[in-house]
């Protein structure tokens, strides 16, 4: 018999229907948030370009297009993600070792690869998400909390494209991969004489490092993080500007476009890895307040999905994405303040670039993938 006109037929398994979000699979709260960033990206950046309004329209273009990418990898399921990340891992690892053969050299780096006439593009942001894909879909398969020989084995997971974008050099790149890695075995609960193990490993691991793989740029960084009057015009002029125009902001700021830092161009990288500096001088420790609860509200919200995933994979995925959004933000927040060394790290979907935003989309397409492909429940 026919249902009633105006009357939906009933439902026999007593199940509430998806909500028009979920099925088209968009998290509207992200998706606000992101927005809310995008708008605030735009103000700033047109004042830290000197009112460029050309770098505004193509920053606006790489939101399109990273939205674009979110959109659809929100479309697919993760478990098809998971099918396909065994390939994914091994073509990354291949593209990262391109780099090194045939990659392109700017600013005596040499981390890109060109299409010629198609596109320039760095294998390393590929990176950025497969390696929390790859450690999620390696341990979300075994037992938890992970044996030994499946952390050795997770550990190779991320040594080998480590090792390989240090040889770039990028080290600020190479930090975000080796966290992304890390934390989804923090997250598949690793044993505490694991943890204690690697803390007793850390000093002589960094020693290691300071001797036989920093470059002398690198080190440089570190002594210029400890005293950056040593080198007031060279190695310390980014931090001192950087901290002068901070300062000068005060609680309420100078006001949107009335910054002397960015504008008098005393201030480097003013529009990508200094952009928060340009914020602080114009809107105050009111405005950088402000954006730390928007980016605060991301990180709960990506939390929340992780915890209503519904399979391991899923969890250790969301839960890697979401931290690593949080060392983007820690990392270039302390660099910038002087309380880390400068490692090239930017304002994630605040700073200039096109690759850098389109990876961070893309993640929060699978932050929507699991929570809006899971089973509808009643949390939102």
């Amino acid at each position: 018999m026919k249902p009633l006109s105006g009357i939906s037929p009933p439902n026999p398994r007593g199940l509430r229907r998806d909500p028009l979000w979920m099925r088209l699979h968009v998290d509207p709260w992200l998706l606000l948030l992101i927005l809310v960033l995008a708008t605030v990206a735009g103000f700033v950046l047109y004042s830290a370009s000197s009112k460029n309004m050309g770098m505004v329209y193509r920053q606006g273009a790489h939101y399109a297009i990273g939205l674009a990418v979110m959109l659809f990898i929100a479309q697919l399921q993760p478990r098809l993600m998971e099918r396909w990340l065994p390939p994914a891992y091994i073509l990354s690892v291949l593209l990262l070792m391109a780099v090194l053969v045939v990659g392109t050299e700017a600013k005596g780096a040499q981390r890109w690869l060109r299409i010629p006439g198609v596109i320039t593009f760095q294998p390393s942001e590929i990176m950025k998400l497969v390696m929390p894909m790859s450690v999620a879909w390696y341990l979300g398969r075994r037992e938890m909390p992970p044996r030994f020989r499946h952390v050795c084995i997770c550990l190779l997971i991320i040594f080998v494209p480590v090792v390989l974008i240090l040889k770039q050099p990028d080290l600020g790149t190479t930090l975000l991969i080796a966290a992304s890695g890390f934390f989804g075995l923090l997250l598949a609960g690793l044993r505490w004489r694991y943890i204690l193990g690697a803390l007793v490993l850390l000093v002589p691991g960094a020693v290691a490092m300071w001797f036989f793989v920093m470059h002398a740029y690198q080190k440089q960084r570190v002594l210029t993080l400890l005293n950056p009057e040593s080198d007031p015009l060279g190695a310390g002029w980014n931090i001192i500007q950087s901290k002068a125009a901070i300062g000068s902001g005060g609680v309420f700021g100078k006001g949107w476009l009335q910054g002397t830092q960015s504008h008098l161009d005393f201030l480097p990288e003013g529009h990508t890895d200094f952009i928060i500096a340009v914020l602080a001088e114009e809107f105050g420790l009111v405005g950088v307040s402000l954006l730390m609860l928007v980016y605060l509200l991301v990180i709960a919200r990506g939390l929340f999905i992780t915890h209503h995933a519904q399979d391991a994979f899923s969890k250790l995925l969301a839960g890697s994405v979401t931290l690593t959004f949080f060392v983007y933000v820690f990392v270039n927040i302390g660099m910038v303040s002087g309380l880390l060394p400068v490692v090239g790290v930017p304002l994630p979907l605040i700073s200039y670039g096109g690759t850098s935003l389109i990876t961070l989309l893309a993640g929060f397409g699978i932050l929507m993938s699991v929570h809006t492909h899971r089973k509808w429940m009643s949390q939102g």
